[in-house]
């Protein structure tokens, strides 16, 4: 197994901070973060408990604070800042690319990003409000707009003339943005073109023709044209075709970072932007909505259990035996929900091909439901001396898996059709709907055997 040395190393200096700390000794602490990039220090504070976070973060020289909050985790950075006066927090983010500092007033107060936007200048508040604008899963949620744009009407002489009197490029530059007078995206000019073509060649003589993304384009969607066009950057337009801003690779990155995080805390029902170290209370009413939801399905199972009370009393064994129809029809939902929402994410999954997908998950629920019926059946007959509860075990557990292919294939399209996240949310109904249906099956079956 490959070993983490950044994360080892992220450890041991928060070792050594812990140990100082319990000393006295600070200026040992001061002197290790001073020999710590950015990077480091941001992993540092995520990683300590909420007492030591702050007391590191008052360790931290007040001119290296708008560089490590870039790359704290949103909700942490806003905490940081939330007290601050506004002049404060607009030197702390004076080197934030426009869209991280967009993602950061939205974890403001709503008084204190209110502040901050008044007080910007015309410009610079009309570049943030355009990106506050859009949802933050969109690609207008995501672009930069610090872009450089060019006429078509110019030769690359000129246009290297206009470069030489910036100080410097946005990050990642790879291509000049090409717009018409009206401010149309037209196409990209690479920056290798621009050094080897022809000075006297126009800009639409030398310039390459390329796709823009909407800016209501949804992040996932975002993502994956990423990958498919192999792309580093792309051009951002509204409706019209105006260009607004650009995407680039890192903050594709994030998207995927973040989908894959989504994909596992959802899981257990939680958000992907959860603190380890957050406080006690504020985990606890995280976490609580969902351990409601799933007392009321666990009551909902019990109470299908007790319709068949009088059934249990008479054959003990069923009561024995019960879990296992559950439990099998619970594992094979889970792969079939799995496998779809997993479909969905990547585009493969949708309603042209839906019904086709729907009949193949029943048919491998149905072959794996014979199967190991068989298996269940034989032990259940040998272990009571019951030949015919191994038939009603054997026949409940076909049920539920058939019904829970079908319902693992059907619920994220279902739940996504309502507007309701298929990964927070699936596993929670599908466990009921497994749960319901075996119990039912299994000990209706056994009623009408055994009554």
């Amino acid at each position: 197994m490959a070993i983490n040395h950044s994360s080892l190393e992220i450890q041991d200096h928060l070792h050594t901070f812990l140990d100082a700390l319990e000393s006295g000794t600070f200026d040992d602490v001061r002197r290790m973060l001073r020999g710590m990039s950015p990077a480091e220090i941001a992993k540092l504070i995520e990683s300590s408990p909420p007492r030591e976070r702050n007391l590191l973060w008052q360790l931290i020289d007040k001119d290296d604070e708008g560089e490590i909050l870039q790359y704290l985790n949103e909700e942490i950075a806003a905490y940081f800042l939330r007290h601050r006066n506004t002049e404060d927090i607009i030197s702390a983010v004076e080197g934030f690319d426009t869209d991280d500092f967009a993602d950061l007033l939205q974890e403001l107060p709503k008084t204190v990003m209110r502040r901050i936007l008044e007080s910007l200048d015309d410009q610079n508040r009309h570049r943030i409000e355009t990106i506050l604008s859009y949802a933050d899963d969109t690609a207008g949620g995501l672009m930069n707009i610090d872009i450089i744009t060019i006429r078509p009407d110019i030769t690359l002489d000129v246009v290297l003339r206009y470069l030489r009197r910036h100080e410097t490029l946005p990050d990642t530059t790879d291509n000049l943005h090409v717009v018409n007078r009206a401010g149309q995206f037209v196409g990209l000019l690479p920056l290798t073109k621009l050094l080897i073509k022809d000075p006297g060649m126009l800009v639409r003589e030398a310039m390459d023709e390329a796709k823009a993304i909407t800016a209501v384009t949804p992040a996932k969607e975002v993502a994956a044209m990423f990958e498919r066009e192999d792309w580093v950057t792309a051009p951002v337009v509204d409706d019209n075709g105006v260009l607004l801003g650009r995407i680039t690779i890192d903050d594709v990155v994030d998207v995927i970072l973040e989908g894959a995080d989504h994909s596992f805390m959802s899981m257990a029902g939680m958000d992907e932007y959860e603190d380890t170290f957050a406080p006690v209370l504020k985990t606890a009413r995280r976490r609580a909505i969902w351990l409601g939801i799933n007392l009321l399905t666990a009551f909902l199972a019990s109470w299908v259990i007790g319709l068949f009370e009088g059934t249990l009393e008479k054959v003990v064994a069923l009561a024995v035996l019960m879990p296992i129809v559950a439990s099998m029809g619970g594992i094979a939902g889970s792969q079939t929900l799995t496998l779809v929402i997993r479909g969905m994410a990547l585009g493969h999954v949708g309603s042209a091909n839906a019904r086709w997908l729907l009949t193949k998950e029943m048919a491998v629920g149905f072959l794996n439901g014979v199967t190991w019926s068989v298996v269940v059946g034989v032990v259940a007959t040998i272990w009571f001396d019951d030949m015919m509860l191994g038939a009603v075990l054997s026949t409940a557990m076909i049920i539920n898996m058939v019904v829970a292919a079908l319902a693992g294939a059907s619920l994220p399209m279902i739940l996504q059709k309502i507007g309701i996240d298929p990964a927070l949310s699936g596993s929670v109904i599908l466990t009921t709907i497994t749960d319901v249906v075996g119990f039912c099956s299994f000990l209706g079956l056994a009623t009408i055997y055994y009554t």
